[in-house]
């Protein structure tokens, strides 16, 4: 296993180097500059791209990239937070730790709902409580997240005032429970699905009928025998969505206030904020990549017949 995980850290830094490649030379091929206002003049313009080394030709200026990031320098914002270096903007200001914090809390709420509704209609198949939940799941994830957000936020923040409008910093429980619940709706419902179908197809393998001829009683078979073995799917499907649910909760967190990583993504986009553009793609490109490895490895603990070795690939 030693010897497939290095392998995989190696090629992550290559996948890596590739996106920042990507990122850099794209975003240097839209018009414009991010020091370019209503006010500004060609030699201000030249003097500020002089200053930050814009000046320089793109494959100078990605080197210089490189190499800043291999001595832990994310460089400074040019726009948005002028002169600031990136690495507090994101991590010292605390835009990260709010994302990480809502992203979390969502996956968390995602798991403990959506994997026992799964089970519970498999368990139940053929039922109205099965139909039900496939038509709520169902619903669930036809149902976009503005939508959804605006919803929560008019009926229980706005007119009846249970919990409070804006979320912020979320330093309340109350804050949470919004921004949480609207992220997490869909991923609860596409996981509840995963798991029923996946449940469903384990329960109709031979070691379960074995179990049923034994005189396992039915909700012993699907907890103890199914579940584990139809758990690979929900795994899979948590590598990129813990990923994404961090870094992508944009309108979460322009519906309820909250100055996290997504939001602020956004904004750097729209003022050609180089620096942080760059940052947050290589954050949220090594999210993901660690968690494809993580989800590697969790499938062997799943399934111990999976073998996880440089000669497999």
């Amino acid at each position: 296993m030693l010897v497939y995980i290095l392998k995989r850290l190696a090629a992550a830094v290559g996948t890596v180097f590739v996106i920042m490649a990507i990122t850099f030379f794209l975003m240097n091929t839209i018009p414009g500059s991010p020091f370019l206002t209503e006010k500004s003049t060609p030699e201000q313009i030249q003097l500020a791209n002089e200053k930050y080394g814009l000046d320089k030709p793109l494959p100078v200026q990605f080197k210089n990239y490189i190499v800043n990031y291999l001595h832990g320098d994310l460089g400074v914002s040019l726009k948005m937070q002028e002169g600031t270096p990136v690495k507090n903007i994101l991590f010292k200001q605390g835009k990260f730790r709010l994302s990480i914090k809502l992203g979390i809390s969502a996956v968390i709420v995602a798991i403990l709902f959506g994997v026992p509704l799964g089970c519970l209609a498999a368990y139940k198949r053929g039922t109205w409580v099965d139909g039900l939940l496939r038509v709520l799941t169902t619903v669930g994830v036809a149902i976009p997240s503005y939508v959804l957000a605006a919803s929560l936020l008019i009926f229980f923040a706005v007119k009846h005032q249970w919990l409070p409008t804006l979320s912020g910093s979320l330093d309340s429980f109350k804050a949470c429970i919004l921004p949480v619940v609207s992220l997490a709706f869909y991923d609860v419902c596409y996981i509840a699905k995963l798991t029923r179908t996946s449940m469903l197809d384990a329960i109709n393998q031979d070691y379960v009928r074995t179990a049923k001829a034994k005189g396992v009683k039915n909700k012993w078979i699907v907890l103890k025998h199914a579940l584990r073995n139809s758990l690979s799917p929900v795994v899979t499907f948590l590598g990129p969505l813990i990923a994404f649910i961090i870094t992508g909760s944009l309108v979460v967190e322009t519906t309820f206030s909250i100055p996290g990583l997504g939001k602020y993504f956004v904004q750097s986009v729209i003022n050609r904020d180089y620096p942080i553009i760059m940052a947050t793609t290589v954050v949220v490109s090594i999210l993901v990549i660690g968690m494809n490895l993580v989800v590697d490895i969790v499938y062997k603990l799943i399934d111990p017949r999976i073998t996880l070795s440089s000669t497999d690939e």
